[in-house]
């Protein structure tokens, strides 16, 4: 498994600006306001204030590029340290937010998945409470149109009773219309649970 050794922030991107051309893998993380995208990033980078949270959904308004440096083991066991960018993408359907602000958002989204040179995978952030919404559904449809194949990360599993989990991840694959092959998993910033395989995929893709 993966051990992270340090992050950060070392691009921030808004409408305008260009993206950064990069030449270590890229995993970006989308997701609707308030789905604690900040929250499982600080979580899986073991930094407590690394990405911005906010009791006020929709404050993550660009495009922001975290640099990891990680150590792997490597054949023949050697320590080998490893970099990638996890990219905070802006959180996506924010009622309160004006629909100017947010009309700025999606092409924002979209331009960089189908840009990025560097981009390995997605992993779309949902509530494992509540039924995806149409915004959820159109960003993994964004995704699987840009060639690419999603991790879906359920999000605040301590909020439920353990009896109730395979019931709503069963419920998340349904409402998404998830392929076979799509990876799904249940995460808690709370207790860490999930981390470890979230770790494991991002291996996966950046080896």
């Amino acid at each position: 498994m993966l051990t992270v050794k340090n992050a950060e922030l070392e691009t921030v991107c808004g409408v305008t600006s260009k993206f950064p051309l990069n030449d270590s893998p890229e995993l970006a993380f989308a997701g609707r306001s308030n789905v604690g995208k900040s929250s499982l990033i600080n979580a899986l980078l073991c930094r407590k204030k690394l990405a911005r949270t906010s009791a006020e959904p929709g404050k993550t308004r660009t495009v922001n590029y975290f640099k990891v440096r990680c150590g792997k083991t490597a054949p023949p066991d050697l320590e080998a340290d490893a970099f990638f960018y996890l990219v905070d993408l802006p959180g996506y359907g924010y009622a309160k937010t004006s629909m100017a602000e947010r009309a700025k958002w999606g092409p924002m989204i979209e331009k960089y998945l189908n840009t990025s040179a560097q981009l390995k995978c997605v992993v779309l952030l949902v509530d494992i409470r509540h039924d995806p919404t149409a915004d959820d559904r159109q960003m993994y449809d964004w995704i699987v149109s840009a060639g690419r194949t999603p991790v879906v990360v359920a999000t605040k599993a301590d909020k439920i009773k353990r009896s109730q989990l395979d019931k709503q991840l069963k419920n998340i694959k349904l409402k998404l219309g998830m392929e076979k092959d799509v990876k799904l998993l249940a995460f808690s910033s709370e207790t860490k649970q999930g981390r470890e395989e979230l770790l494991n995929i991002v291996e996966g893709f950046i080896s």
